[in-house]
């Protein structure tokens, strides 16, 4: 047996990078999908119709919304919700960078990536908790970063943000235990995405030089983990931020 099968899942972001490889390691396990994006219409059609003709018998949804729009983001999860009839899993992938050094960081640089990367993290899950306490059961995976527990030159907002993802993971985690929910985060490193594909070459190398495993992750080495995460068989897991990084922060 798949270890999705019978479950229903929801990702934030789920339109490119990471979260497009969520959308199809999650169907690919046996879930049925919903998936919030806000700009990448062509993108999210183009996932929704390859998964379509991949696993004909199980559904993916594309829904578009704002992430940090909480009444958008409560309609939202009530349509997705009313969709597949129950959501056992939350993904919280959604998120943007805004890099520069703190000295010439504007603030209108801080508050997006604020905005976005905690306040899609309340408005997403806040409508969801109260269903899965109901349902006595739920895995949420809130995606972080190694930036957030280690830091990064020139993303203070960044690492910022995602060093709070974190805290609100181990707290909610606190929370919502007891009624079977369990709340975990994933802290992906250096991932090949199309935000990699652009950097200069020299840069990338310098890049793969500090892995001890000598290559950049790929989408699946992570969508794998959310995966496990989300099923039963992490069922005894919950508070934990694991890092998905190749040896990186060693």
């Amino acid at each position: 047996m798949r270890m999705l099968e019978q479950k229903n899942v929801l990702v934030t972001g789920g339109s490119r990078g990471i979260g497009a490889g969520l959308v199809r390691a999650v169907l690919q396990e046996g879930a049925e999908v919903a998936f919030f994006y806000r700009q990448s219409v062509e993108a999210a059609e183009r996932l929704c119709q390859e998964m379509a003709d991949r696993y004909p018998d199980q559904r993916c949804l594309a829904m578009q919304c704002d992430v940090a729009d909480t009444r958008g983001m409560q309609e939202a999860v009530k349509n997705a919700t009313l969709e597949l009839g129950r959501i056992d899993v939350l993904v919280n992938n959604a998120g943007v960078s805004r890099d520069a050094m703190l000295a010439r960081m504007t603030r209108e640089q801080w508050d997006e990536v604020m905005t976005t990367n905690l306040g899609s993290l309340f408005c997403a899950t806040q409508p969801l908790a109260l269903q899965l306490v109901k349902q006595g059961s739920g895995s949420i995976i809130n995606m972080t970063s190694s930036a957030g527990i280690y830091g990064s030159s020139g993303q203070t907002n960044y690492a910022t943000s995602k060093a709070g993802i974190i805290g609100f993971t181990k707290a909610l985690s606190k929370e919502l235990a007891e009624f079977g929910v369990r709340v975990n985060a994933v802290a992906p490193g250096f991932i090949a995405t199309e935000m990699i594909d652009v950097m200069p070459e020299d840069r990338l190398r310098r890049m793969r030089l500090r892995i001890p495993a000598g290559r950049l992750g790929t989408t699946e080495d992570v969508a794998h983990l959310v995966c496990f995460l989300g099923s039963d068989r992490s069922a005894y897991i919950t508070g934990q931020v694991i890092q998905v990084d190749g040896g990186l922060t060693l």
